[in-house]
């Protein structure tokens, strides 16, 4: 949604028909099913084989060899999670003859110039219009453990909140 909001054509790859239909109802432009369709030559044709400028990543080494084959010139990839492979070798060729930057990223540890500036965008999002905000679940401070087992657990839709009020 956010991305969409930003301009971009959004892909999103997705594990289920279930999440396919989320997917479309944030904005995606085009969906894949990853464990039933060939990503690489799907998004390919998407995008007249030219390839895409950027990449979100949620499991950067379980996805880097199919996410090269995807990447544009000059394009990023933005990783903020990897659990496929927890230490992937990166193909600094490959990365080179593309210029591909690879931009790792961490809240707590951007400048606080850059934070704010995240901040002050998702305001301006949140404020300009209706968002799809889905809930998986919500726990108690005391549950945290409950919420940490339901994010683990894989097939949630949407967010775990822990409610430090409750």
């Amino acid at each position: 949604q956010l991305a969409k909001w930003g301009g971009a054509r959004v892909i999103a790859t997705v594990s289920s028909q279930v999440k396919d239909v989320e997917a479309r109802l944030g904005g995606a432009d085009m969906v894949v099913n990853y464990r039933t369709e060939d990503v690489v030559s799907r998004v390919m044709a998407f995008t007249e084989n030219r390839g895409v400028d950027r990449v979100i990543d949620v499991d950067f080494g379980g996805n880097l060899a199919t996410t090269l084959k995807l990447m544009a010139l000059n394009s990023t990839i933005a990783v903020y999670a990897t659990n496929g492979n927890r230490t992937p070798t990166l193909p600094v060729r490959e990365l080179m003859e593309k210029c591909i930057t690879v931009r790792s990223l961490v809240l707590f540890a951007l400048p606080p110039p850059l934070l704010a500036a995240a901040q002050a965008d998702i305001t301006k999002w949140l404020e300009s219009g209706t968002r799809v905000h889905n809930i998986a679940g919500q726990f108690a401070l005391a549950e945290t453990a409950d919420a940490h087992l339901a994010v683990e657990k894989g097939d949630k839709i949407g967010t775990v909140i822990v409610d430090c009020a409750r």
